[in-house]
């Protein structure tokens, strides 16, 4: 397993990466062969946030946490992770045997009264998969929507969770 370990706003110590390879190599008995983790330590206002990114079999693990101590944030994203792995482990051997994907609770979000900016663009590399498969690629990585290739139509499609707690598929149409 290759681990990188980036840090913002704080010095990336040797006991400090040592500790995180420790806990992250605790997950690869879980997953097996992960080929690298990409790990992000950062202190904003006297808070501790870790970051961590694991791609296995086209599928995106994420964790985030922030506490007061970086170390004991490296503890919780660990045991989030931990959580996430035995989802994805629970929803494959279920798929496997002919179950559909079960309902997932929605999210409520609160609306701003601030005027909206783009803050944050991000990039990632994009695969074919199937409706099922992005539905819980998004439930594993904790998001509403999940931008993917769909392997049926080769087009770009977008799928989220509507209010109702049910799905919704968003397909281009040119």
């Amino acid at each position: 397993m290759h681990i990188v370990v980036r840090g913002k706003n704080i010095p990336i110590t040797d006991a400090l990466r040592e500790y995180v390879e420790k806990r992250l190599r605790k997950l690869e008995k879980y997953l097996g062969e992960i080929n690298e983790v990409q790990v992000t330590l950062m202190v904003e206002r006297e808070r501790h946030r870790v970051e961590v990114t694991i791609p296995i079999n086209g599928l995106l693990l994420r964790g985030e946490e922030a506490t007061g101590d970086m170390y004991s944030s490296v503890d919780l994203v660990i045991e989030k992770l931990e959580k996430q792995v035995e989802k994805y482990k629970t929803r494959l051997s279920k798929k496997l045997r002919g179950r559909s994907l079960g309902d997932f609770p929605g999210t409520d979000r609160e609306k701003e009264e601030i005027e909206p900016q783009i803050i944050r663009t991000k990039r990632f590399a994009i695969k074919p998969m199937p409706v099922d498969e992005a539905i819980m690629q998004m439930n594993l990585i904790g998001h509403s929507f999940y931008v993917f290739s769909n392997a049926e139509t080769e087009e770009v499609n977008v799928v989220y969770r509507r209010k109702d707690g049910h799905y919704g598929l968003i397909e281009p149409e040119f």
